[in-house]
């Protein structure tokens, strides 16, 4: 430790017809090679042509190069063969230890030359030779991949003083060199969300109060006979919906994974998910994920009980069951797709079995125990008698059509999000680090709100229209969003990747699939539950006989 490394040879081999052709592939993709160094990731710095702004880093080197040689136009494959390190360490003065702060490189390819026969332990570099202080600095003799020409690795290792603190080591990581853009877009879209929100809330407010001042006041007149709008179907607002079983288990599922992402945003906004910690936040979304299925299993007993539902396990063993077993399957294919690549990012046989011990050993059980609780509990009253037979829906307008409804209340929650969402999918598939989850948890409050409302606004006016089939409309006009997400997503592979291999591009549309689905499920539960307390608030409100 702290004592610089020159020209140090790694090792010599002579590349055969298929290593060359291996290279330039992984060349031709820009692959990238990661090193960890007391868990600090290495970075490539990158200055900017313009010098006052802070330098960029880049994760990991590249394999190597394309390029052509002087007064030539056929292009050539070059590989980074010699690796300049620097470690940049932080001192404490009481007690003269010293802390890793940096771990950078900037790699070069160098056609390595020596004197004589080679001999592994006594050879000396012409090219590269700390004896006369001869070291690389540039790649103007590169180093062509090609067969039968041998290859020589080599590095250098420098250590430099540093005043960064170790404390503050991952500050320079995640500085966003986009920041700008960033924070003007987010605090753009927050303020159209609130907006929105804001004359939302105004005219449902305003609204109402002037129906159930109406109605209230009707009661006393002859015009009570002839009773229009919202108040017309109190007889059928509140009878069960076609599949009500499978509505039960969506909302529960959203119930669980609201949770999941509400005490995961908790924890990050406070520091408890630093990056530093390997896999700390996916790690931490699937436990809250699994110890949620306690609320899954209460919320989809609970609503089951008020729709006059008996068995109440097959639903809490459909709730712990539905989604997990959709997404599993997905991820099996996906990672049986990554085994036959030969690639080392597929989920190993341990973790697949873990895995599915968190689910049936843990969240089924759990799931169970919930539903339990909730059955247990007196179901909930309706504010409204239900007629026995149900009424007509009179024909509705066009732009009153479920289809067209529901597809128009997505639009609003998936823009609270998209710019956001923009950033998360260039950290997730453009290696970069993702910090900002202040940001985040004040889009997701966002999210939540116009969710709400889009979906109260839109209940409003169907039942104004005389239509009462709202349970399952109330889920799908904010899970709609899913939908413009799953789109944005292939818009975004198109422009922004360079995908060109089909497996990768199958995971990338699986796990967007899944993250929609996802995405349905907690804005679905969102919508649905305020569209609950509304539709109870207000009938509730008014005198009917």
């Amino acid at each position: 430790m702290r004592e610089p490394q020159m020209c140090n040879i790694v090792c010599r081999f002579t590349p055969d017809a298929k290593t060359v052709k291996h290279f330039k592939e992984k060349i031709d993709d820009e692959y990238r090679v990661n090193m960890i160094l007391d868990n600090l990731p290495l970075v490539v710095p990158i200055q900017r042509p313009d010098q006052e702004s802070p330098t960029v880093y880049q994760l990991g080197f590249h394999v190597g190069l394309k390029g052509h040689y002087a007064g030539s136009k056929e292009e050539k494959y070059f590989i980074h063969n010699h690796l300049a390190f620097t470690v940049k360490f932080h001192r404490d003065l009481q007690t003269e230890t010293a802390r890793i702060v940096g771990f950078e490189v900037k790699p070069f390819s160098v056609k390595h030359e020596y004197e004589g026969k080679w001999n592994d332990a006594k050879t000396r570099l012409t090219t590269c030779d700390p004896h006369s202080k001869h070291t690389v600095v540039n790649s103007n003799s590169p180093q062509e991949v090609a067969e039968k020409q041998e290859i020589i690795f080599t590095y250098d290792v420098e250590f430099q003083e540093s005043d960064v603190k170790w404390a503050s080591r991952w500050d320079a990581y995640l500085l966003m060199s986009d920041d700008q853009i960033h924070w003007f877009s987010i605090v753009n879209s927050l303020m159209i969300v609130l907006f929105l929100s804001g004359m939302v809330a105004m005219i449902m407010l305003r609204t109402l109060y002037r129906d159930i001042s109406k109605y209230n006041e009707l009661e006393t007149q002859e015009e009570a006979q002839e009773e229009t709008g919202w108040k017309l179907v109190h007889g059928d607002v509140f009878r069960a919906p076609s599949n009500s079983d499978l509505l039960c288990v969506y909302v529960g599922t959203g119930v669980q994974f609201f949770g999941m992402i509400l005490v995961t945003m908790i924890f990050a906004v406070l520091g408890f998910l630093s990056p530093s910690n390997r896999g700390g936040l996916m790690t931490a979304m699937l436990l809250l994920y699994v110890f949620m299925g306690l609320f899954a299993g209460y919320a989809s007993a609970r609503l089951y009980k008020m729709f006059k539902g008996t068995e109440w396990k097959k639903i809490a063993f459909r709730t712990a069951v539905l989604f997990p077993a959709g997404v599993s399957a997905i991820f099996i294919v996906l990672n049986t797709l990554i085994w036959g690549q030969k690639s080392s990012g597929a989920v190993p046989f341990g973790t697949m079995f873990a895995l599915v011990f968190l689910w049936f050993g843990i969240s089924v059980p759990l799931v169970f125990v919930g539903a339990y609780v909730g059955f247990k509990k007196p179901a909930l009253e309706d504010p409204v008698k239900t007629n026995k037979i149900p009424r007509q829906i009179p024909e509705q307008a066009w732009y009153m059509n479920p289809v067209f409804s529901i597809l128009i209340g997505g639009i609003l929650p998936f823009g609270a999000v998209f710019i956001e969402l923009f950033f998360i999918l260039t950290s997730i598939w453009l290696n970069q680090f993702y910090y900002i989850f202040g940001f985040l948890f004040l889009v997701f409050i966002i999210l939540i709100v116009t969710c709400a409302e889009i979906t109260i606004v839109l209940c409003y006016f169907q039942l104004c229209s005389e239509d009462y089939l709202w349970w399952w409309r109330s889920y799908l006009t904010s899970g709609s969003s899913a939908l413009y997400l799953f789109l944005y997503a292939t818009f975004y592979f198109f422009t922004k990747l360079e995908i060109t291999k089909l497996v990768s591009g199958m995971l990338y549309f699986g796990y967007m699939l899944i993250a929609s689905y996802a995405f349905f499920v907690v804005t679905g539960t969102i919508g649905f539950y305020a569209c609950f307390w509304f539709t109870r608030l207000i009938y509730s409100s008014v005198k009917i006989d």
